[in-house]
């Protein structure tokens, strides 16, 4: 049986594996947002916090030791709110307006030879997947008139 938190941090971490960091998408979604600070916050959490409680023990001692840990703590919890903020986002269904759009662009990548298979209703890790596809796989006419 696996924790319901450590299956939104995996779907966290899939959902900013599969989501294309791409300029045209900044102004549209959070997510590249998001992914590029969790990203940056995964290499740099661990360094700072160990840091901090060097400093904080130079400067303070033994004394210091639970103000310390809840410092470090928190810079260490940095990454894994930015997971939990892409699993969450990644299970949410899209409103109907990304939705349409969503259906738009499926349905002109199918008309270009691009099968998709999902005929469920769409989520954001649907849309990273259509949109990933579209990047990868589309001609760069086709991107900017949907970009």
């Amino acid at each position: 049986m696996t924790h319901p938190q450590s299956s939104i941090l995996r779907e966290g971490q899939d959902y900013m594996d599969i989501w294309p960091v791409r300029r045209e998408l900044y102004a549209m979604f959070p997510e590249c947002r998001i992914i590029s600070a969790t990203r940056f916050s995964i290499k740099i959490a661990p360094p700072i916090a160990v840091s901090l409680l060097v400093a904080q023990y130079l400067f303070a001692g033994i004394d210091a030791l639970v103000p310390m840990l809840a410092v470090a703590a928190f810079v260490l919890s940095l990454p894994v709110q930015g997971l939990i903020w892409l699993g969450v986002r990644a299970r949410q269904p899209l409103p109907p307006a990304t939705r349409n759009w969503f259906y738009q662009i499926k349905q002109k990548m199918r008309g270009a030879g691009e099968f998709s298979a999902n005929n469920g209703q769409p989520r954001y890790r649907e849309l990273a997947q259509l949109l990933d596809r579209a990047f990868n796989h589309m001609d760069k006419a086709f991107t900017e008139h949907w970009f």
